[in-house]
């Protein structure tokens, strides 16, 4: 019997799909507890074989991303309920931080595999990863979540809106708040939604001054 998981992998049998969850389900548990592990050591603590867990990930981008796709799910599948712009904004802020920081771990492994792999583009020597991460759904939910401005805004300016925007939407946000500041979770997320209604407040302004 073929089934969908909720990273929205298709064409698994139930027995395939239950290791792929197996898989998923550990390294999201070691990246959470701060560690990096390697494919290897995923296997090593589901009690699979590493040739069964590179079957299912043969690189570790592919494994960081099949994570990250199951963390953020309920995000991107999230909808808002507001009609103005900065209230969709603090909506989804609201919604989508305590999700992405119970997470933090899974989601600074991203960042981290990200930057690795720029390091390693920029050498002279440099060989192609097999498989790059790539990262994020933000600017289509963002295009979304804050459509209403369009009506308000320029193009121009509208995309420097959501340019802005993806600077705190986004786990970057926790290397800032976190670590440099050392901002509690709760800090984080007050600090962001300021940011957030400063951007779009500043962007009608500048829009009224384009009139």
């Amino acid at each position: 019997m073929e089934q969908r998981d909720s990273a929205g992998v298709l064409g698994l049998t139930s027995t395939r799909a239950r290791t792929r969850r197996l898989l998923i389900d550990t390294a999201m548990k070691l990246f959470d507890s701060g560690a990096f592990p390697s494919i290897t050591e995923v296997a090593q603590e589901a009690q699979l074989s590493r040739a069964t867990a590179y079957r299912y990930f043969p690189t570790q981008s592919a494994l960081v991303s099949a994570i990250v796709t199951e963390t953020l799910s309920p995000i991107k599948h999230w909808q808002p309920t507001k009609k103005d712009a900065s209230e969709r904004i603090d909506e989804l802020l609201s919604f989508a931080f305590p999700r992405m920081l119970k997470h933090e771990g899974t989601l600074r492994a991203a960042l981290h595999l990200s930057l690795t792999q720029w390091a390693q583009s920029q050498s002279t020597d440099a060989v192609p990863p097999k498989e790059k991460l790539v990262r994020g759904n933000r600017k289509a939910m963002l295009t979304q979540v804050a459509a209403p401005l369009s009506k308000e805004l320029p193009p121009a300016l509208m995309e420097r809106v959501l340019q802005s925007l993806s600077l705190v939407y986004g786990s970057e946000i926790f290397l800032v708040m976190k670590d440099i500041w050392g901002c509690d979770n709760d800090e984080l997320q007050d600090i962001g939604k300021w940011i957030a209604k400063a951007i779009v407040r500043q962007a009608r302004e500048d829009a009224l001054e384009l009139q």
